[in-house]
């Protein structure tokens, strides 16, 4: 299965990353609890921990201390990626979008049973930063630092080359 890629430059609030987010469509088939349980399993396999269960905040931000994974486990939504001038982006159950530190994402509009299962690479910790006056430099500088996941959250070899090491 081939991937989406999209890539955002940084748009003057959310910095966004040189590294293009990544969309695999229907992982997998399941629905609700068990795609949920389905998709911590995978990302546990790979590496990507510290998951937690919700949905998306309903407004622009992004991390800088950490990439983020996000497996749609029921519902669909319309998300907004790489800030206010980015694009939107439909996703259903079985959708899995890679992160890249800095990425802006927001939730537009979402079905009532819409659940996310968010995962971080080695269980890193994140921060929570919605462009704000005073983010950045540090927020930049905290971007570049990180290194590049070992494992693709999915798959475990990256398919893809921006994100190899």
């Amino acid at each position: 299965m081939e991937p989406e890629l999209l890539y955002f430059k940084d748009d003057g609030v959310i910095p966004n990353n040189k590294l293009p987010v990544v969309i695999y469509r229907k992982v997998t088939e399941e629905t609700g609890n068990r795609a949920a349980q389905w998709l911590e399993d995978r990302f546990a396999s790979h590496d990507w921990t510290n998951s937690w269960r919700n949905g998306v905040y309903p407004f622009h931000h992004y991390h800088s201390t950490s990439h983020e994974v996000l497996g749609i486990y029921s519902g669909q939504a319309q998300l907004q990626l790489g800030g206010e001038k980015g694009q939107v982006l439909s996703v259903q159950a079985g959708d899995v979008l890679i992160l890249p530190a800095g990425t802006g994402h927001k939730k537009i509009e979402a079905s009532t049973d819409f659940g996310v299962v968010g995962a971080y690479p080695q269980g890193k910790d994140w921060d929570l930063l919605k462009g704000e006056k005073g983010e950045r430099p540090q927020a930049d500088q905290n971007i570049a630092a990180l290194e590049l996941p070992v494992k693709d959250p999915v798959y475990g070899d990256w398919r893809i080359t921006p994100w190899q090491k």
